[in-house]
Protein backbone atom coordinates (compact mmCIF):
# COMPACT_ATOMS: atom_id res chain seq x y z
CA UNK A 1 0.00 0.00 0.00
CA UNK A 2 1.36 3.40 -0.97
CA UNK A 3 1.70 5.97 1.76
CA UNK A 4 -0.84 8.35 0.22
CA UNK A 5 -3.46 5.60 0.20
CA UNK A 6 -2.64 4.68 3.81
CA UNK A 7 -3.17 8.27 4.89
CA UNK A 8 -6.45 8.46 3.01
CA UNK A 9 -7.82 5.30 4.63
CA UNK A 10 -6.73 6.31 8.14
CA UNK A 11 -8.13 9.83 7.80
CA UNK A 12 -11.40 8.41 6.45
CA UNK A 13 -11.61 6.08 9.46
CA UNK A 14 -11.04 8.85 12.00
CA UNK A 15 -13.49 11.18 10.28
CA UNK A 16 -16.12 8.47 10.62
CA UNK A 17 -15.48 7.23 14.18
CA UNK A 18 -14.24 10.46 15.77
CA UNK A 19 -15.73 13.43 13.89
CA UNK A 20 -15.15 15.61 16.95
CA UNK A 21 -11.62 15.48 18.32
CA UNK A 22 -10.51 18.03 20.88
CA UNK A 23 -8.04 18.45 23.70
CA UNK A 24 -9.04 16.86 27.00
CA UNK A 25 -7.41 19.67 28.92
CA UNK A 26 -9.96 22.00 30.52
CA UNK A 27 -9.55 25.72 29.87
CA UNK A 28 -11.56 28.84 29.07
CA UNK A 29 -9.00 31.11 27.40
CA UNK A 30 -5.55 31.00 25.74
CA UNK A 31 -3.73 31.79 28.99
CA UNK A 32 -5.34 28.84 30.77
CA UNK A 33 -4.59 26.45 27.92
CA UNK A 34 -0.97 27.57 27.81
CA UNK A 35 -0.61 26.91 31.54
CA UNK A 36 -2.35 23.53 31.22
CA UNK A 37 -0.15 22.40 28.32
CA UNK A 38 3.01 23.37 30.19
CA UNK A 39 1.78 21.35 33.17
CA UNK A 40 0.87 18.38 30.96
CA UNK A 41 4.46 17.54 30.05
CA UNK A 42 5.03 13.98 31.28
CA UNK A 43 1.79 14.26 33.25
CA UNK A 44 -1.72 13.05 32.45
CA UNK A 45 -4.44 15.45 31.37
CA UNK A 46 -6.58 14.03 34.15
CA UNK A 47 -4.05 15.10 36.77
CA UNK A 48 -3.66 18.53 35.18
CA UNK A 49 -7.43 19.04 35.23
CA UNK A 50 -7.40 18.27 38.95
CA UNK A 51 -4.69 20.88 39.58
CA UNK A 52 -5.78 23.83 37.46
CA UNK A 53 -9.08 24.89 39.13
CA UNK A 54 -7.35 25.98 42.36
CA UNK A 55 -4.40 27.37 40.40
CA UNK A 56 -6.63 29.54 38.23
CA UNK A 57 -8.70 30.64 41.21
CA UNK A 58 -5.48 31.94 42.78
CA UNK A 59 -4.14 33.37 39.51
CA UNK A 60 -7.13 34.09 37.24
CA UNK A 61 -5.07 36.11 34.76
CA UNK A 62 -1.56 36.06 33.41
CA UNK A 63 -0.98 39.39 35.17
CA UNK A 64 -1.84 37.78 38.50
CA UNK A 65 0.51 34.85 37.86
CA UNK A 66 3.27 37.26 36.83
CA UNK A 67 3.22 38.61 40.40
CA UNK A 68 3.64 35.15 41.91
CA UNK A 69 6.93 33.55 42.84
CA UNK A 70 7.81 30.01 41.76
CA UNK A 71 7.41 29.04 45.43
CA UNK A 72 3.84 30.39 45.44
CA UNK A 73 2.95 28.51 42.26
CA UNK A 74 4.61 25.31 43.47
CA UNK A 75 2.06 24.94 46.27
CA UNK A 76 -0.73 24.59 43.72
CA UNK A 77 1.04 22.23 41.31
CA UNK A 78 3.12 20.02 43.60
CA UNK A 79 1.08 16.91 42.78
CA UNK A 80 2.11 16.98 39.10
CA UNK A 81 5.38 15.72 37.67
CA UNK A 82 8.48 17.96 37.98
CA UNK A 83 6.66 20.67 39.97
CA UNK A 84 9.78 22.66 40.78
CA UNK A 85 10.75 23.14 37.16
CA UNK A 86 7.18 23.78 36.06
CA UNK A 87 6.67 26.39 38.78
CA UNK A 88 9.74 28.24 37.51
CA UNK A 89 8.53 27.94 33.92
CA UNK A 90 5.05 29.23 34.74
CA UNK A 91 6.43 32.16 36.70
CA UNK A 92 8.86 33.07 33.92
CA UNK A 93 6.26 32.54 31.20
CA UNK A 94 3.77 34.85 32.90
CA UNK A 95 6.35 37.58 33.41
CA UNK A 96 7.56 37.44 29.82
CA UNK A 97 4.01 37.32 28.48
CA UNK A 98 3.09 40.48 30.37
CA UNK A 99 6.34 42.34 29.77
CA UNK A 100 6.93 41.51 26.10
CA UNK A 101 3.52 40.57 24.73
CA UNK A 102 1.13 42.77 26.69
CA UNK A 103 -0.40 39.75 28.38
CA UNK A 104 -1.66 38.33 25.06
CA UNK A 105 -0.73 34.81 24.04
CA UNK A 106 0.89 35.09 20.58
CA UNK A 107 -0.22 32.92 17.68
CA UNK A 108 3.24 32.76 16.11
CA UNK A 109 5.04 29.50 16.89
CA UNK A 110 8.48 31.14 16.97
CA UNK A 111 7.32 33.79 19.43
CA UNK A 112 5.62 31.18 21.60
CA UNK A 113 8.86 29.21 21.85
CA UNK A 114 10.56 32.21 23.44
CA UNK A 115 8.40 31.70 26.53
CA UNK A 116 9.90 29.65 29.40
CA UNK A 117 8.63 26.08 29.38
CA UNK A 118 7.33 26.29 25.81
CA UNK A 119 8.94 24.00 23.24
CA UNK A 120 7.84 23.30 19.69
CA UNK A 121 5.17 20.77 20.76
CA UNK A 122 3.53 23.17 23.20
CA UNK A 123 3.74 26.04 20.70
CA UNK A 124 2.08 23.92 18.02
CA UNK A 125 -0.69 22.91 20.44
CA UNK A 126 -1.48 26.55 21.20
CA UNK A 127 -1.28 27.57 17.54
CA UNK A 128 -3.60 24.78 16.40
CA UNK A 129 -6.09 24.64 19.28
CA UNK A 130 -6.45 28.35 20.03
CA UNK A 131 -5.79 29.87 16.64
CA UNK A 132 -6.80 26.93 14.39
CA UNK A 133 -3.52 27.15 12.52
CA UNK A 134 -2.42 24.20 10.32
CA UNK A 135 0.05 22.79 12.84
CA UNK A 136 0.59 19.26 14.13
CA UNK A 137 1.99 18.93 17.63
CA UNK A 138 3.99 15.74 18.08
CA UNK A 139 3.94 14.30 21.59
CA UNK A 140 4.82 10.75 22.61
CA UNK A 141 1.41 9.45 21.48
CA UNK A 142 1.59 11.05 18.04
CA UNK A 143 5.19 9.92 17.61
CA UNK A 144 4.36 6.31 18.52
CA UNK A 145 1.05 5.96 16.67
CA UNK A 146 2.36 7.55 13.48
CA UNK A 147 5.24 5.08 13.37
CA UNK A 148 3.12 2.04 14.18
CA UNK A 149 0.48 2.83 11.59
CA UNK A 150 3.12 3.48 8.95
CA UNK A 151 2.28 7.14 8.45
CA UNK A 152 5.94 8.04 8.87
CA UNK A 153 9.11 6.26 7.74
CA UNK A 154 12.31 6.13 9.79
CA UNK A 155 11.38 9.26 11.75
CA UNK A 156 13.88 9.53 14.58
CA UNK A 157 12.67 12.79 16.10
CA UNK A 158 9.34 14.54 16.73
CA UNK A 159 10.33 17.18 14.16
CA UNK A 160 10.85 14.55 11.46
CA UNK A 161 7.49 13.04 12.35
CA UNK A 162 5.83 16.46 12.19
CA UNK A 163 7.20 17.23 8.72
CA UNK A 164 6.24 13.82 7.30
CA UNK A 165 2.69 14.09 8.66
CA UNK A 166 2.23 17.59 7.29
CA UNK A 167 3.29 16.42 3.84
CA UNK A 168 0.24 14.17 3.52
CA UNK A 169 -2.39 15.81 5.74
CA UNK A 170 -4.32 18.74 4.28
CA UNK A 171 -4.04 22.01 6.16
CA UNK A 172 -7.66 22.13 7.29
CA UNK A 173 -7.35 18.67 8.89
CA UNK A 174 -4.05 19.15 10.70
CA UNK A 175 -5.43 20.53 14.01
CA UNK A 176 -7.93 17.68 14.23
CA UNK A 177 -5.42 15.04 13.07
CA UNK A 178 -3.23 15.95 16.03
CA UNK A 179 -6.07 15.00 18.40
CA UNK A 180 -7.02 11.90 16.41
CA UNK A 181 -3.54 10.47 16.88
CA UNK A 182 -3.24 11.53 20.53
CA UNK A 183 -6.59 10.02 21.54
CA UNK A 184 -5.92 6.85 19.57
CA UNK A 185 -2.59 6.47 21.35
CA UNK A 186 -4.07 7.25 24.74
CA UNK A 187 -6.96 4.79 24.61
CA UNK A 188 -6.23 2.17 21.92
CA UNK A 189 -2.65 2.15 20.62
CA UNK A 190 -1.10 2.19 24.08
CA UNK A 191 2.65 2.15 24.53
CA UNK A 192 3.18 -1.12 26.37
CA UNK A 193 0.17 -3.12 25.25
CA UNK A 194 -1.76 -1.81 22.26
CA UNK A 195 -5.39 -2.93 22.16
CA UNK A 196 -5.26 -4.24 18.61
CA UNK A 197 -8.42 -6.30 19.11
CA UNK A 198 -10.32 -3.04 19.68
CA UNK A 199 -8.71 -1.12 16.82
CA UNK A 200 -10.47 -0.44 13.54
CA UNK A 201 -7.22 0.26 11.72
CA UNK A 202 -5.58 -3.17 11.78
CA UNK A 203 -6.11 -3.69 8.06
CA UNK A 204 -3.83 -0.75 7.28
CA UNK A 205 -1.52 -0.85 10.32
CA UNK A 206 2.09 -1.82 9.64
CA UNK A 207 2.72 -2.77 13.27
CA UNK A 208 -0.25 -5.14 13.42
CA UNK A 209 0.36 -6.76 10.07
CA UNK A 210 4.07 -7.30 10.66
CA UNK A 211 3.37 -8.95 14.01
CA UNK A 212 0.52 -10.95 12.50
CA UNK A 213 2.76 -12.34 9.78
CA UNK A 214 5.30 -13.34 12.41
CA UNK A 215 2.66 -14.99 14.57
CA UNK A 216 3.04 -12.64 17.52
CA UNK A 217 -0.38 -11.05 17.69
Amino acid sequence: MKKKERFEKIIEYFQKVRPVAETELEYINPYELLVAVILSAQCTDKRVNMITPALFEAYPTVFAMAQATPENIFEYIKSCSYPNNKAKHLSGMARMLTEEFGGEVPSDVEKLQKLPGVGRKTANVIASVVFNMPKIAVDTHVFRVSARLGLVTNAKTPLQTEFQLMKYIDEELRPKAHHWLILHGRYICKARKPLCSECGLTSVCLYFNRNNRQGRT
